[in-house]
């Protein structure tokens, strides 16, 4: 068998249309695309959200993609070479003593301890989070890390729809237990 003997399987080809041919070619004048109007013109439809001349729907929104997660936690982030220096060994860090000296807003902010800077001696720290390095240190000065729990508030509390008193009485109940 040489190059010039290679031949398709029958019934694998058939001839393509032939438009605009003449009427009698079954496809002739205006070749199956109608008579006048966008899909009878070359280059055919418009884009995928073109909505017939209207503002596209796409473009009505605002530039900024995406959507804001209601139940994101943004907790505010302290150093250890930042506890290392305002408190001395041996005390314990509770979030009430950090709000007391203007670390976080409030005594329910919640916090995590990040692991830049060294630890002299042991301390006992009370956080809502510890980066992995932050508790290595702590823990390898001879200190502890407590995890303290985080308070339902904001969008979680809306969300669960509870009543200001069930809301009071599970605050009290997180800080208590």
């Amino acid at each position: 068998m040489k190059i010039n003997d290679l031949r398709p399987a029958k019934g694998a080809t058939k001839r393509h249309r032939r438009l605009g041919r003449g009427v009698s070619a079954g496809q002739g004048k205006s070749a199956g695309k109608g008579s006048k109007g966008q899909h009878s013109r070359q280059g055919g439809t418009k884009g995928p959200y073109f909505e017939g001349g209207q503002l596209p729907f796409v473009r009505r929104l605002p530039f900024k993609r995406g959507f804001t997660n209601i139940f994101k936690i943004e907790y505010a982030p302290i150093n250890l070479s930042v506890l290392a220096e305002m408190f001395k060994t041996g005390v314990a860090i509770t979030p009430e003593l950090l709000a007391q000296e203007r670390l976080i807003r409030k005594a329910d902010t919640p916090f995590v301890i990040l692991g830049d800077g060294d630890v002299h001696g042991a301390m006992t720290v009370h956080a809502h989070r510890f980066s992995k390095s932050a508790r290595q240190k702590i823990e390898a000065a001879g200190g502890q890390c407590i995890e303290v729990k985080l308070l339902v508030t904001g969008a979680l509390a809306t969300v669960k729809k509870l009543r200001k008193e069930q809301l009071a009485a599970l605050k009290a109940k997180q800080q208590n237990g």
